[in-house]
């Protein structure tokens, strides 16, 4: 039996990888990212294979954010950067640990470590199609 990968989000660096308004609402626009990954978990994205569990990093003004059905959300205490190294230190010998990032420094940091960096735009798709299902609901 595989162990089941995880995928750890770094929230401020993927919301701020688009320039959708998103300073306006920091933790709205990281509710809406921890929804759109909501079902990776099951679903997988390519090319890792579902089940994945799901770990979304945040920091700031979204700490408050709570997690969900798919994804647990874990607020850094300090630094997300940091929260996301100590994740990986602990889990990547056991499993295999992918990081989504743009953050270079972090992404040498984590891939020291033996996790596997990947950048925002895989997650474009999933925050694409979350956008399209919601369009058509009525606003918070």
């Amino acid at each position: 039996m595989r162990p089941t990968p995880l995928l750890i989000v770094d929230a401020a660096n993927v919301v701020g990888s688009r320039p959708d308004g998103w300073w306006r609402d920091r933790p709205g626009a990281t509710r809406r990212l921890r929804d759109a990954l909501a079902g990776v978990a099951t679903a997988g994205l390519p090319p890792l294979p579902a089940p994945l569990d799901v770990v979304l990093v945040v920091e700031g003004a979204a700490r408050g954010v709570p997690g969900s059905d798919g994804v647990r959300v874990v607020p850094a205490p300090r630094s997300g950067d940091d929260a996301i190294v100590a994740l990986v230190a602990a889990e990547a010998p056991r499993r295999p640990v992918v990081v989504v990032t743009a953050d270079r420094e972090l992404r040498g940091r984590i891939a020291a470590l033996g996790a596997q960096p990947w950048g925002p735009r895989t997650l474009d798709a999933v925050r694409d199609a979350a956008a399209d299902r919601s369009a058509g609901e009525p606003p918070d």
